[in-house]
C-alpha cells in the first residue's frame, strides 16, 4: 500500500507529516509502523511522526508520535511545523486554532516562514536538588544550568537523570541551558522516546526559557535561544509562581515530499 507523507523540519527537529483527514486511517495503535517510518536506516527518518486529523470545533488535531513509535505529549516544533503543514495543504490562512493532546492551541504564520506558537500556561516549578529545575510545558522537562554546554558529553549525563529511580517509569526530557547574556541562553536537548540528543526541542526551548527567567527573578519576559538546529524566542508573562501568555516563536519549514511502500496488514 502507498502512503502520501511530507517531511517538515523546524531548527532542525524533523518530522514526518502525514494527512490523515481523508480517512484517519492512522491510528494510535500503528507503533510498529510509526517506529518503521522513523527509521533513519530502513525509514524515512525523523525525530517524530505527526497525524494531521480532523476535529470538530478545530481547525485541525495534532496527534504526535515519539520516533520509538508511541504517541507522547506535547512537541513545539512539531506544532509549528504542523501549523505551516496545515497552511501549505490549504487546511488554514494565516491563524488556527488546533488540540493537542496538552489541549488547545493557537497558531499564527508571521512573516517569512516564521510560526508563532502558544504553549501552555505553566502553573509552578520545582526546584530540584542542586537547583535544577522540573516544569511541565505540554511534555515534562528536567533543566540543569551548567558551563560549555556546547562541550559537554550530554548524552551520558542526561541518562543519569532520565534512568534514575524517580523518572525511569515515565520518562523525562532532560535539558542543559547556558547563560549568553541577560536575555538569551543556548540549551541542549536530551528527549525520551528519541533517547537521544535532538537538534531542538520546542517544548525543552520554552522549559529552558522560563527556568532561566525563574533564576533570574523574572527581570525578562522574552528570551533569545540558541540551540544546535537554529534560534528559536520564547515570550510570556509571569503570573504568580507560574507562567501564562506562553508563546515559542520559530521557522518551520518543508523539506521534501514523497510515497513509500507499506505492507497492508500495517494499516
Amino acid at each position: 500500500m502507498t502512503v502520501k507523507f511530507y517531511k517538515y523540519q523546524g531548527t532542525g527537529n524533523d518530522f514526518v507529516m502525514i494527512d490523515n483527514r481523508p480517512d484517519h486511517r492512522f491510528t494510535k495503535k500503528h507503533t510498529a509502523l510509526v517506529k518503521q517510518l522513523c527509521d533513519r536506516k530502513f525509514g524515512i527518518g525523523a525525530d517524530g511522526l505527526i497525524l494531521l486529523n480532523d476535529k470538530k470545533g478545530y481547525d485541525f488535531e495534532m496527534i504526535y508520535f515519539n520516533s520509538d513509535g508511541n504517541e507522547s505529549t506535547m512537541c513545539g516544533n512539531g506544532g509549528r511545523c504542523l501549523i505551516k503543514f496545515a497552511h501549505d495543504l490549504g487546511a488554514i490562512d494565516k491563524k488556527c486554532l488546533f488540540l493537542a493532546i496538552d489541549g488547545p492551541h493557537e497558531g499564527a504564520l508571521l512573516n517569512e516562514g516564521v510560526i508563532s506558537l502558544k504553549m501552555k500556561d505553566v502553573d509552578d516549578l520545582e526546584h530540584y536538588k542542586d537547583n535544577d529545575v522540573i516544569l511541565n510545558t505540554g511534555s515534562p522537562h528536567y533543566v540543569r544550568f551548567a558551563n560549555n554546554v556546547g562541550g559537554m558529553d550530554i548524552v551520558e549525563e542526561a541518562k543519569g537523570v532520565r534512568y534514575s529511580e524517580r523518572f525511569t517509569k515515565e520518562g523525562i526530557n532532560v535539558n542543559f541551558a547556558e547563560r549568553i547574556s541577560a536575555n538569551e541562553i543556548f540549551v541542549r536537548t536530551y528527549e525520551r522516546g528519541v533517547e537521544d540528543e535532538t537538534l531542538s526541542c520546542g517544548t525543552g526551548v520554552v522549559a529552558s526559557s522560563l527556568a532561566f527567567a525563574a533564576k533570574d527573578g523574572n527581570k525578562v519576559d522574552k528570551v533569545r535561544v540558541k540551540t544546535p538546529g537554529g534560534n528559536l524566542e520564547v515570550r510570556f508573562n509571569a503570573v504568580g509562581k507560574g507562567y501564562e501568555n506562553v508563546y515559542l516563536i520559530g521557522p518551520a519549514e518543508k523539506v521534501f515530499e514523497g510515497t513509500i511502500e507499506v505492507s497492508s496488514v500495517d494499516l
